[in-house]
């Protein structure tokens, strides 16, 4: 009993689906155990029925969460957490990590350096402008002009 290349085709492409599943299922396990371990006092999360808090208390042997919400505080079960917003330990403000601000993107096929020389000079004549505008009499010594 020989198959045709059509049914080899047609079982490897359910193989690979089914691997693909099995891959899938994987990773969103892994990331939801990752999640049920970031669970502590103090972290932002959102419950799946969308209600925003933060977490006052955690009992790991019944699985519940106390998590507070504006002036009431809820009890429910740790599989709830839909997400965490912000977890307990991560800096509330972070510094920014491009010295390029958001407006100062460069053009295409300018380079970064560049950029940063002109934002140099104009933060260098700023200066200089305000300094002689601060300065009741300038160079010449006569009064500002405003």
């Amino acid at each position: 009993m020989a198959l045709d290349p059509l049914s080899l085709v047609m079982f490897g492409l359910i193989a690979v689906l089914i691997f693909f599943m099995f891959r899938n299922g994987k990773k969103r396990q892994a990331a939801q155990q990752e999640m049920q371990n970031n669970v502590r006092p103090g972290a932002q999360v959102m419950l799946q029925s969308g209600i925003f808090g933060t977490i006052e208390s955690v009992d790991e042997e019944e699985n519940r969460v106390s998590v507070r919400s504006g002036d009431s505080s809820i009890v429910v079960h740790r599989n709830a957490i839909g997400q965490i917003i912000t977890p307990a330990d991560a800096p509330t403000e972070s510094a920014p990590s491009s010295e390029l601000a958001p407006d100062d993107d460069p053009e295409f096929g300018e380079r970064v350096s560049e950029v940063k020389a002109e934002a140099a000079d104009t933060v260098e004549a700023a200066t200089t402008d305000q300094t002689v505008a601060e300065d009741p009499k300038n160079e010449e010594g006569d009064a500002p002009k405003a």
